[in-house]
This record gives C-alpha cells, structure tokens and sequence, in this order.
C-alpha cells in the first residue's frame, strides 16, 4: 500500500534552532517568554501552506495547545489559499461539545470540498487542561473522547437521536447538513486507555518516533484491538527530519539546532516535561534521560529535538539516501503515514521532498 506523508504546521513558530521558540514550551502550564525566530504569522503560514501543497504533501498537522495559534482558526484561514492540500486539524474533545464540532467539521468540509481530516488530542498536561476549565484526569479524558466521537459519527450520518451518557446528555440532536465525505480520525498515546479507544473510534493511529522495534511492538497491540472490534486501522508515525546530500551536513546542522540550549535550559525542559501525564511523552523522555551523550537512540535515529521539546522529541538525521532506507524500515514495521516536520519547517519540507521522495519509489 502507498504511504502517505504529511508535513506539520508550526502554528506556534518556527527557526533555525530550537533556542528560538520551540513546540510545546507552553505545555505543562507555565508559557515560556516570546523569543526571536520566525513568528507564525498568516503570510508565513500561507507561504509554507502553499508550498507544502505544490511539493505534494497529503496533509498538514495544525496543533492544538496554549503554546500556539488556535487550530480551526488558521487552517480556515489557509483553505483558499490552496488547491488539494488537506488540514489534519489537532482538537480536544472537552473543550468543544460534540454536536458544535460536528457540525464545525461538516462545515470546514463543505468550504474546503472535503479536505478535513481530525486529530483526536485528549491533552498531556493536568495543569493546561485545568486552565481550560476542564477537571477531568487523564483515564477519564479517553473515555470522554470516545463518548464524544461516538455522538460526533450518529450525527455525521443525518439521523435524529437522543443522547444520554456519562458525560454528555443531548436531546433532538440533529446535524442537517452531514460532511461528505466523513473527515478520517486520527488517535495518538501509548497508554492502555489511549490504545483501546484508539482501536474502537480511530481510522488512523499515531505514534511517536521510537526505534522501529518499539514501533512495530505498539502497533502490533493495536492491530490486536483493532481486530477484536472487527475493524482495521492505518498507522502513522510522528517524526522528524533532518536530510541533507550528505551525512556530515545532516549531523553539523542536527548539532545546530540544539547549540543555543545550555545545560540549565535543558534541565528545566525535562522537569517541566516530566510533570505531563503523557506515557507517550515518558517514553519519548526515557529513550535519551536528557543526556546529550544519549542522542542517538537508533541507527539515524537523532532525540536531541526531545532535549526541550514537548511531544514528538525524535529526528531522522542523515543523507537523503539513509532516511529513505530508515522510512522504510518504518514502513516494514507497519507503518502507512509519516507526519513529518523539521527546523525551519519550509526549508526542510523541500529538502525531504526533493532528497528523499525520489527515492522512495512512490508515485505522489
């Protein structure tokens, strides 16, 4: 089967190094100071947008979360100003009833003919969830988020119905004008509950950059699951990318984007991340233990983006000849779409879709 590869919006800005505001300092409940970079203005954005559709990416992420830009806001904001390129639009369940995101996703599908795609994010951190105004701990989050994907589909499909659960009660609901097509779901974590919600709600699971073996481990158990519900998912990979002629200039540059971070800075990043109840964003941390001695955790398998940075923490690093081959071990572990992204994220799209896509031997 085809892979699918996809690139990531950095909605809460971009750089050069990771000294320069990084995804995910807001995360844990304390905002890290603005700094210099690349600010995620709209011009930029729609720069980056553009290019990602021309170079024939699937889909851009658009992430969700206080340290960025709000995720259906901007992506709106970037239908027109594209052909084909579809918006894998980060949200949280909770914080949105699910007859308004029903009938907000059956809307962006009709303005933007069908090119929504919905990231299911039950949140990583206690204390942001807080600051919304939701209490829920982080067991309870997914099975909220499966309560609410269950209403969300009963009314994609047009029919009246009333709804009384554990934590929404709906009377009459009735959605009018249903999305055609129905907008694909895609579940990332690596905890219990997030693999069985995962398995009964989602067309696509995510997971992070691991090493291939942990990879092939986890998607083994979801398949698993999966299988036992009568339904088989796709699996995709959040990761990423550092690819250049050659090895030395991926390595020069991947030492780059991490030379600004001192030791303390570094030191308060895994103490800030260490407080998230993510087991996803555990065993990002645990693959390197803030060390930068610890880098390199596979063969081209780089975790210094993972030194500060909340959520995916991993980076393929090498010729472009080197990612090719390690995309496609991923893909001989099961893996069907690579989310990718990389610093600064409209230089790299181009350095991944002109070194290494060639070499993949697919057609976009």
């Amino acid at each position: 089967m085809t892979a699918r590869y996809h690139w990531f919006l950095p909605t809460g800005g971009d750089g050069r190094n990771l000294a320069s505001g990084v995804h995910g300092l807001g995360i844990g409940g304390v905002l890290a100071p603005a700094r210099a970079g690349r600010p995620a203005s709209l011009t930029y954005l729609t720069q980056l947008a553009q290019a990602v559709d021309s170079l024939g990416y699937e889909a851009v992420l658009t992430p969700t979360g206080a340290h960025c830009a709000d995720a259906w806001v901007v992506t709106a904001a970037l239908i027109a100003q594209t052909s084909r390129l579809k918006f894998l639009v980060a949200f949280r369940p909770g914080l949105v009833e699910p007859a308004l995101a029903a009938h907000m996703a059956a809307t962006f599908q009709q303005l933007s003919d069908g090119r929504l795609q919905l990231n299911v994010v039950t949140g990583s951190s206690g204390a942001e969830q807080h600051a919304y105004g939701d209490q829920l701990g982080h067991d309870a989050r997914y099975a909220r988020a499966e309560e609410f994907l269950e209403i969300v589909r009963r009314l994609w499909s047009g029919a009246e119905f009333d709804h009384h659960g554990r934590f929404y009660d709906l009377r009459g609901a009735l959605l009018r004008d249903p999305p055609v097509p129905y907008p694909e779901v895609y579940l990332g974590g690596s905890s219990d509950a997030a693999l069985a919600v995962a398995a009964r709600q989602a067309d696509s699971y995510l997971t992070w950059g691991e090493p291939p073996a942990l990879v092939a481990e986890k998607i083994d158990r979801v398949r698993d699951l999966a299988a036992a519900q009568g339904r088989r998912l796709r699996f995709g990979l959040r990761i990423h990318v550092i690819t250049r002629d050659t090895a030395a200039q991926a390595w020069a540059d991947a030492d780059r984007l991490i030379a600004g971070l001192d030791d303390a800075t570094i030191a308060a990043g895994q103490q800030r991340l260490r407080t998230l109840e993510s087991v996803g964003q555990r065993r990002m941390l645990d693959l390197h233990g803030g060390s930068r001695d610890r880098m390199v955790v596979a063969p081209n398998l780089w975790a210094g983006i993972g030194l500060v940075r909340g959520g995916a923490g991993t980076a393929l690093v090498g010729s472009h000849e080197e990612v090719a081959e390690r995309i496609a071990e991923y893909r001989a572990a099961g893996i069907e779409e690579f989310v990718l992204s990389g610093y600064p994220h409209l230089e790299e799209a181009y350095a991944f879709a002109e070194g290494v896509r060639p070499l993949l031997g697919e057609v976009i």
